[in-house]
C-alpha cells in the first residue's frame, strides 16, 4: 500500500470544514399555478372508498388501505387511497374519475425528504404541508370521465297509464341497457347495501359484454325473485351508488329486469331447471308461500332436501301478489318466476292454515326442520276516532281486493293518509279506478316521505294531489260522505327515525269532505 493510499481518508476530513456545494432545495421555491397538478389532497368525509382512483391508475401508484378512525358502513368501504409518488406521474386521471369529487391535487410541487417511506402517504389522512390547500387541480363537470345521467326507462304516458292496470314500464331495449351498464364503475359499494348481497357489478358487466346467460346465473345465485325485484325492489343499492353523489345512480333495478326479460324463454335451459338434483336425507316444511318462504324452498331444494310449502291462500307469492298492483308487477311475471321455483321439485299444500287446518306440533313432528315465513299482511289501523266508520279502508286490504280482480267503487273524491310506498300504490290504484280527485295527506314534508321518489313523481304525473304538513284527527259520516277533521303540522326536532317530528299547530283545524 502506498503512502498516498494511507493518507487519502484524511484528505476527506478536511472537506467537513468547507461550505457544502449541495443545497437542501436545489430550485427556487415558487407557488404553483392555481390549477397546477401537484401533490394530492382528499376530503376524507366526501370520500367513500370506492377505489375508482385505484382502478384507473395506469402506474399502479394508488392502493386502497384501511384507516384507523374510518369504519366501513353502507355506502362507504372504510378504505382510503394511499399514493406512491415513486410511481405517480401526476396525470390526474384519478381526480377526473372520482365520483364524489373528494380527490384533488394541490399546487404544491416541492417536497424534499431523505426518507423514502414518506413518499407513500394517504392524502387527507397523513399530515403534510399541503393537506388543506384549496388551490391546485380539481375536476370540473366538463372533465368528469363519467356519465352523470341515467338512461331513461320507456314508460306509458301518464294520460294512458292512469286508465289501465297494465304494466306501465316497458323495459330497456338492448342499446339502452348496454348504455346504462357502461356507466357502472364496478366499485362494489352497492353490494353491502343489497339485502341479499347480490354481485351487482358482475351482472351489470354481463350486460356490457353480452353474456346474459352468465348474468342470469349470477342473479339466481342469491335471488330467485329477480323478475320481481327488477320491477319493485326498493333498490337500496342505488341509494349508495357512487355515481349518485354527483349524478344519477346506476339504474341497477332496471338492469336486473333487463336480464330476466331477455332470458325468460331460455331460463330453464340456462339454470338447468328440471335436471336431476342431488338428493339428501332430510325434509323441510315451510310455512308461508311468500318471497321469503319460496326463496328458502328454492335453495333448499337445490341443496337436495325435500321441501313442502304450506300456503293459506290458493296462490303463492304473498305480498308480491296481494300487496303490489298489477301496473307495477304483472301477475304473469310473478307466476313465471314462482313456477321456476316449483319446477325444481318443491311441493305445495294450498289453502292450509297452520294452527287451524294443521297444528305446528304436527309439522314439527313431520319434518326435520321448519322455516316460518308468514309475512306481514295485516295493515295497521290509525289510532283516531272514527277509524271504523264505513268507507274507511286499510291500505293493504284495499290492495288485496285489487289483486283479486275486484274493482270497488270509491266515488269521486278519495283521501289517502300516509307517505310510504303503500300509500302511493293506493292513491295510484284509485286513479286507475276512475276516481276524479285523489289527495294524499302526509304529516311531514315531501323530503321526509319514505316512498320512492319515482313513485311520488309518477303519482303527481297521474294527477294525484299532495297536502303536506297535515294529518287527520277524527272521521265522521254525514249522509254518504265522510267528514275528515284535519290539523296543520310543523316540524320539530328529529325523532327515533331520524326524521323531524311533526307537531300540531294549535288553531289550524280544518275539515275535508271525501267519498
Amino acid at each position: 500500500m502506498s503512502l498516498k493510499d494511507i493518507l487519502s481518508p484524511f484528505y476527506a476530513w478536511k472537506r467537513t470544514l468547507e461550505k457544502p456545494y449541495t443545497i437542501k432545495k436545489p430550485i427556487e421555491e415558487r407557488e404553483g399555478a392555481d390549477r397546477y397538478r401537484g401533490f394530492h389532497v382528499n376530503d376524507i368525509e366526501k370520500c367513500i372508498g370506492c377505489g375508482t382512483c385505484e382502478e384507473i391508475c395506469q402506474n399502479e401508484a394508488i392502493d386502497m388501505v384501511p384507516v384507523d378512525f374510518i369504519h366501513a358502513k353502507k355506502g362507504d368501504s372504510g378504505l382510503r387511497p394511499q399514493i406512491d409518488y415513486g410511481r405517480c406521474c401526476w396525470c390526474a386521471l384519478c381526480v377526473d374519475v372520482c365520483p364524489t369529487g373528494s380527490l384533488g391535487m394541490s399546487n404544491d410541487y416541492i417536497w424534499v425528504t431523505p426518507d423514502p417511506e414518506e413518499w407513500v402517504f394517504k392524502p387527507g389522512v397523513d399530515d403534510n404541508p399541503w393537506k388543506d390547500d384549496d388551490k391546485g387541480y380539481r375536476r370540473t363537470d366538463e372533465a368528469w370521465l363519467l356519465d352523470p345521467k341515467l338512461t331513461p326507462m320507456p314508460v306509458m304516458e301518464p294520460d294512458v297509464r292512469k286508465n289501465t292496470f297494465d304494466e306501465m314500464a316497458y323495459g330497456y331495449e338492448v342499446t339502452m341497457a348496454i348504455e346504462e351498464a357502461s356507466r357502472c364503475l364496478e366499485c362494489g359499494i352497492c353490494i353491502d347495501a343489497c339485502p341479499t348481497h347480490m354481485d351487482i357489478p358482475e351482472y351489470i358487466k354481463s350486460i356490457r359484454e353480452n353474456r346474459l346467460e352468465d348474468g342470469l346465473k349470477i342473479l339466481y345465485d342469491t335471488n330467485p325473485f329477480s323478475d320481481s325485484c327488477g320491477r319493485v325492489c326498493t333498490a337500496h343499492c342505488q341509494d349508495v351508488c357512487a355515481l349518485g353523489h354527483n349524478g344519477d345512480p346506476i339504474a341497477i333495478r332496471w338492469l336486473k329486469r333487463y336480464i330476466t326479460d331477455q332470458t325468460a324463454d331460455r331460463r330453464y335451459e340456462i339454470l338447468g331447471i328440471g335436471k336431476p338434483l342431488p338428493e339428501k336425507d332430510g325434509a323441510v316444511g315451510i310455512i308461508g308461500g311468500g318471497p321469503a318462504g319460496l326463496t328458502a324452498a328454492f335453495y333448499l331444494r337445490n341443496y337436495g332436501y325435500k321441501v313442502t310449502v304450506y300456503e293459506q291462500h290458493d296462490k303463492l307469492g304473498g305480498m308480491l301478489r296481494y300487496g303490489i298492483p298489477q301496473y307495477r308487477l304483472p301477475k304473469e311475471v310473478l307466476d313465471r318466476e314462482i313456477q321456476t321455483i316449483l319446477d325444481t321439485g318443491v311441493e305445495v299444500k294450498y289453502n292450509v292454515k297452520v294452527g287451524k287446518d294443521i297444528s305446528l306440533k304436527e309439522l314439527k313432528d313431520k319434518y326435520d326442520a321448519l322455516f316460518i315465513s308468514v309475512g306481514a299482511q295485516i295493515g295497521t289501523q290509525m289510532p283516531i276516532e272514527g277509524i271504523d266508520t264505513p268507507g274507511v279502508l286499510v291500505g293493504l286490504e284495499f290492495l288485496d281486493q285489487i289483486a283479486e280482480g275486484k274493482r270497488p267503487n270509491l266515488g269521486e273524491r278519495v283521501m289517502v293518509v300516509g307517505g310510504g310506498n303503500t300509500a302511493m300504490d293506493v292513491c295510484r290504484s284509485s286513479v286507475r279506478l276512475g276516481v276524479k280527485e285523489v289527495f294524499v295527506y302526509y304529516r311531514r314534508t315531501e323530503a321526509e316521505m319514505p316512498a320512492n321518489d319515482e313513485e311520488i313523481e309518477e303519482a303527481k304525473e297521474e294527477g294525484v294531489k299532495f297536502e303536506f304538513l297535515a294529518t287527520r284527527t277524527k272521521i265522521t259520516k254525514e249522509g254518504d260522505k265522510l267528514k275528515v277533521q284535519c290539523i296543520r303540522m310543523q316540524l320539530g326536532e328529529p325523532d327515533a327515525t331520524g326524521r323531524r317530528r311533526p307537531i300540531p299547530i294549535e288553531g289550524s283545524e280544518f275539515t275535508v269532505e271525501v267519498d
